[in-house]
């Protein structure tokens, strides 16, 4: 399903440093819990010998429909996966994990210095990592005729829509993907060209 919301375009890592403990970050979109346990897993796998993996996600669009969760893996609570879904939020983003590998460097950095810190190394990979928003498409099948052809495509250009295919015949039959909030416009389009379109199948 196309999603009309900020997700993370891949995967990506950034590495921080406080007072010589390591923070590694990872972003990965992911759309499910299990998918969620997969990286976690495979995060583990990595780095089995970090002091802490500590994570938080947010699942569907943003706001007061997503699906949320945290986890300080030992860390004192709140110091860890709150900060990091507090960036996440701030953020904006949906269908998000991110999760923090901490090698403990010798130094303790308290409450305080903890939540900087988780935040710091999350903030540093969800500002590098390139966003995509994907907008709800529909694809039509519309009938025409060959001098229809290049209005059609004048108005798919004009609009972000795209003719995924032509068959010339008498008569011609495209096929057309139509940004969905602009179904009003496309009908409109279609009508002043008495072109006939419906729902492809």
């Amino acid at each position: 399903m196309k999603k009309d919301y900020p997700v993370p375009a891949g995967y990506l890592e950034r590495e921080t440093e406080v007072k010589k403990s390591r923070f590694i970050a990872r972003v990965v979109p992911v759309g499910s819990r299990d998918e969620v346990k997969d990286w976690l897993e495979q995060a583990h796998r990595d780095h089995p010998d970090a002091r802490h993996i500590c994570w938080a996600y947010q699942i569907g669009r943003p706001g007061s429909a997503a699906e949320a969760a945290m986890n300080d893996d030992g860390e004192p609570s709140g110091t860890a996966g709150k900060p990091i879904l507090g960036v996440i939020q701030h953020k904006d983003m949906g269908d998000v994990l991110v999760m923090v590998i901490r090698y403990f460097g010798g130094i303790k950095l308290g409450a305080g210095g903890l939540v900087r810190a988780y935040a710091g190394a999350a903030e540093a990979v969800l500002s590098a990592v390139d966003r995509v928003v994907q907008t709800p498409m529909l694809e039509l099948g519309v009938t025409l005729t060959f001098a229809d052809e290049q209005p059609l495509r004048h108005w798919c250009d004009m609009h972000g829509a795209t003719v995924e295919s032509v068959e010339y015949g008498e008569p011609v039959h495209a096929r057309v993907r139509v940004p969905e909030h602009l179904q009003d416009a496309f009908a409109d389009f279609c009508h002043g060209q008495k072109l006939d379109y419906s729902l492809a199948r």
